[in-house]
């Protein structure tokens, strides 16, 4: 399982760990991200998704329909 929104596209970022002394070593910052499932009302079907916190808010707020339609125009959903 990748580490990517299926409805945003966010992945994950490459920082910096900043010490005290101010020596820099390389880190990784995870999206947060869950598996969750939804019933996709227009198409009578439970659907599962790899979803961040900001792709839930993106679901709740435009609908499940909508969302799915733009994350697959964008190229983030394979549907």
């Amino acid at each position: 399982m990748s580490k990517i929104c299926q409805i945003t596209g966010k992945k994950a970022m490459v920082g910096n760990n900043v010490s005290h002394s101010k020596r820099r070593t390389k880190r990784k910052f995870d999206v947060n991200l869950f598996r969750k499932k939804f019933y996709w009302v227009e198409q009578d079907c439970w659907v599962d998704l790899n979803i961040s916190a900001a792709g839930l808010r993106l679901i709740n707020k435009l609908g499940l329909d909508a969302a799915i339609k733009m994350a697959a125009k964008n190229g983030y959903l394979n549907a």
